[in-house]
């Protein structure tokens, strides 16, 4: 179900995270679909359409996502909750590995969110080699 903001909303939204998938931090010219509005905490789990509960995600992070909101971390053998752009700072839980088309988690929580988002599928990933040529490159700010 597609989620309609207000113009002030979607502004605000565009603010933060500049037309970025807030997940894999893919540009949006770079991913080559329009950013989806994520409700964070789904609402099949209670989430709200407010500010603190949506971010821009891209078509593959949004629908490798789904409902899910934790996994079992393979290294620690925790169920932990998935990443929260609007909570938890993107470079505590993630870098960029050396060539920029990989994301890595550091933690936990980007280690679930990296296998759950499927933040490195073979579709982004060609998407990011591609552009890499025209001057697509890892948000420096991250």
């Amino acid at each position: 179900m597609r989620t309609t903001v207000s113009p002030k909303l979607l502004e605000r939204l565009v603010a933060v995270d500049d037309h970025r998938c807030a997940y894999c931090r893919t540009a949006q010219a770079t991913s080559g679909y329009p950013m989806e509005i994520d409700h964070i905490i789904p609402r099949s789990r209670g989430g709200v359409t407010l500010f603190e509960n949506l971010c821009f995600a891209c078509h593959r992070c949004n629908l490798f996502k789904r409902s899910v909101t934790e996994l079992m971390d393979p290294v620690t053998g925790i169920v932990t909750p998935l990443f929260h752009p609007r909570h938890q700072p993107w470079a505590e839980h993630f870098r960029w590995d050396e060539t920029g088309l990989f994301v890595v988690g550091r933690t936990a929580v980007g280690r679930v969110t990296v296998i759950t988002l499927q933040l490195n599928n073979d579709t982004i990933v060609n998407a990011r080699r591609n552009w890499i040529g025209v001057g697509w490159h890892p948000p420096a700010d991250l």
